[in-house]
């Protein structure tokens, strides 16, 4: 394949499952010889990407203003000066910004187009832009059908389904149960020592995320007989103490007050996946890939989950026992009772999806490159 510049066009670089595969897809481009830049408003992720050999813009492509578009101009003029092959767009403001920018550039140079649609926003004409590239990426299988449902004009033969990659030896198999894992959680949060099962629910601090599910279960499973644990790192964040404190209040009238620790998010995400016996994903809403299940799974621990969207996709994949009925909290308490007192098979290893991705998404620029020069 000949040497490619692709541009990369997202809100900013602070964190989440957006940035992080576009960083992958950068090391991606760079390991295979190619040109990769970002433009984004910048952020904290910024040297991490100029340090693999990627290259940053700043443009404020992703503020919520009318203003924003004046970027189109700056953004054409990248294209053209660059030799730009491939424009990607992550979100819908700046595949706003990026479809302007291409517009009226002559086909024989304009830049291919592609889009991925990393979640399940709520249809609308804004929303819309995320389909109308050349290809379109989607996350899962469950994003595939939302988009063939919500959008019926589009092409399904441009749809390209590329799950969402993570790297095992980032998540290493851990022993079963890790002693040493689950000394260092008690040490930094005394609630969650003892040597009953330890529950884990990572997710940043909002209602659908279910907090207030997780606390009934552990309420009930402490009901049976278990000295189960509930950690919930990323639930404490900034601007959201009046959520914790109605979490607390029900950790309170459950009785379980003592038995629960809602903390900030957790750097050591793997260490926490092998301190616990039992990963939980009870998102209210559908999530369009659910990361946490593919994690857990590497690091060889048993998930349980609601049985929707891409978290219900993955463990039909690769533990069906695990996944609930919707909501049915009956069934949440009988399936992890079974999961804790009865593990099963060792979970499925998880293949190298990362590297996939990142294949995947490379030979889709090639594919489409190539499509244009015959």
């Amino acid at each position: 394949m000949p040497r490619l510049t692709v541009v990369q066009l997202l809100p900013a670089l602070e964190s989440g499952g957006v940035e992080r595969s576009t960083l992958e897809i950068a090391q991606a481009l760079v390991e295979a010889g190619h040109r990769a830049i970002v433009v984004s408003r910048g952020g904290r992720l910024v040297p991490r990407l100029q340090a693999m050999g990627a290259e940053h813009i700043t443009l404020d492509i992703g503020r919520k203003s009318l203003l924003t578009f004046r970027h189109a101009i700056a953004l054409r003029r990248l294209f053209v000066r660059e030799g730009v092959d491939v424009v990607h767009a992550r979100s819908r403001l700046p595949a706003w910004v990026g479809e302007l920018a291409l517009r009226g550039l002559p086909d024989a140079t304009r830049p291919r187009w592609v889009t991925t649609v990393h979640g399940l926003n709520s249809p609308s004409r804004y929303s819309a832009v995320m389909t109308r590239g050349e290809r379109v990426i989607c996350v899962s299988s469950t994003v595939r059908d939302f988009v063939l449902r919500h959008y019926p004009h589009v092409d399904a033969a441009k749809l390209r389904v590329i799950p969402r990659g993570i790297d095992p030896t980032a998540f290493p198999r851990a022993p079963m149960p890790d002693r040493a894992a689950r000394e260092c959680v008690a040490a930094l949060h005394p609630a969650l020592g003892g040597n009953g099962p330890l529950l884990l629910l990572p997710g940043r601090g909002t209602r659908l995320k279910g907090h207030a599910d997780a606390l009934v279960l552990l309420a009930r499973l402490r009901a049976d007989g278990l000295d189960a644990r509930l950690w919930l790192p990323g639930a404490r964040e900034a601007g959201r103490e009046a959520y914790i404190a109605t979490l607390e209040q029900e950790a309170v009238q459950a009785g379980i007050a003592g038995s629960v620790a809602f903390t900030a998010p957790t750097d050591a995400v793997a260490q926490a996946y092998a301190a616990s016996d039992l990963v939980l994903q009870l998102s209210r809403k559908p999530e369009a890939f659910g990361r946490t299940v593919v994690e857990a799974l590497s690091v060889g621990r048993p998930v349980v989950g609601w049985d929707h969207g891409g978290v219900g996709e993955l463990l039909a994949q690769y533990q069906p026992q695990g996944a609930v009925p919707t909501f049915d909290i009956d069934a949440l308490r009988r399936i992890s009772y079974e999961l804790l007192t009865h593990p099963a098979l060792s979970p499925a290893r998880i293949p190298d999806s990362l590297r996939a991705m990142q294949e995947a998404s490379l030979a889709v620029y090639a594919e489409l490159v190539d499509e244009h020069r015959h």
